[in-house]
């Protein structure tokens, strides 16, 4: 696959197509990181640079925070590597505490005051380094526009972070947030994937009764490509849903239809892995990068060993009849 220019590569020209996810980075509990943890994310991060893979996910509330600690640890380790990434880390979600009599109810939070204690504690547990891109983790529906806005102003020009980002946004709050600052908003994370494939029904399903049950906010893909804003897809790989060699038989999470389209989608894919030569979620991947709107998948693997393998995606085309072929099996009949 030729290198193709990414909406990112107007403020960061070296960012990679693809992205190393670190949400499961230590454990989600109240254990401590461990040495083992550093030993892991260093394998993890330094296979990820050299395959070329430089922009790294993080979030304030990955594993409790301990994912961005870990990280934290990495550059206290060395130091160098903070200068081959491109670090971009979420606020805006709260979780209740872990084991607390006390009942908290989880919110989304995008005052003032939590952006700034969040961004403060990110970069504090990531070894004072500060973001390059600052993701807002989800909408608040008690955002209060103004005074969110000076927190961001005030956390840019102390040089805590250099681009605004968003996730799980649909394309009118973009414009309603960049039309109250300067600072670019330069990034739309969403859920994208062969399975979350709304990103695509939108636009084929339009007119159409069918377009009412897809969840992907209509106008974004076209809003996004239009603004110059990279998008990005979470669970890119729906946990490894098609990739995988055995036959999907859960009747719990799946109506006996959509297991048959799984399961027909899961041998074209191996077929098509032997044609191509690359390992089958590599595939899935070449489907999602085939999309001409230039979407930067984040991988969320933790092992090392499996980061090579996936990036075999960047370095194939899928033909268009082998993209519309999978397409039509995942959704289980052909296009309108």
């Amino acid at each position: 696959m030729t290198n193709k220019t990414l909406a990112i590569h107007q403020y960061f020209p070296d960012a990679s197509r693809l992205i190393l996810g670190t949400m499961n980075l230590g454990a989600w509990d109240e254990s401590p990181i461990t040495t083992e943890d550093i030993n892991q994310a260093f394998d993890l991060v330094t296979e990820a640079i050299d395959l070329g893979i430089n922009v790294i996910d993080l979030a304030d509330i990955y594993t409790y925070g301990k994912s961005e600690k870990i990280i934290g640890e990495l550059f206290k380790r060395e130091r160098s590597l903070r200068h081959h990434l491109i670090l971009q880390s979420k606020v805006g979600i709260k979780l209740p505490p872990i084991n607390t009599s006390t009942k908290i109810t989880k919110q989304y939070d995008l005052s003032a005051d939590w952006i700034c204690e969040s961004v403060n504690n990110s970069i504090k547990r990531l070894h004072n380094q500060n973001l390059d891109i600052l993701f807002l983790h989800r909408p608040d529906p008690l955002l209060e526009l103004e005074p969110m806005m000076q927190a961001l102003s005030t956390l840019h020009e102390q040089g805590k972070f250099e681009y605004l980002a968003v996730s799980n946004m649909h394309a009118g709050q973009i414009a309603w947030l960049q039309s109250a600052t300067s600072i670019p908003i330069i990034a739309n994370q969403l859920e994208m994937s062969l399975e979350k494939a709304g990103f695509v029904e939108d636009g084929i399903t339009t007119n159409m009764s069918e377009n009412k049950q897809y969840g992907f906010p209509r106008g974004t893909l076209e809003f996004s490509q239009q603004a110059g804003i990279q998008l990005q897809a979470w669970g890119a790989l729906s946990q490894g849903l098609f990739g995988r060699d055995e036959v999907a038989t859960d009747k719990l999470a799946y109506s006996e239809e959509k297991l048959r389209a799984i399961n027909t989608t899961r041998e074209l894919i191996q077929t098509l892995s032997k044609e191509y030569e690359v390992e089958n979620n590599a595939i899935v991947l070449a489907w999602l990068l085939r999309h001409p709107s230039g979407i930067q998948p984040v991988l969320g693997t933790s092992k090392s060993s499996r980061l090579k393998a996936l990036s075999q995606a960047t370095n194939i085309q899928l033909s268009k009849e082998h993209w519309y072929a999978i397409f039509e099996a995942s959704r289980g009949q052909e296009v309108p």
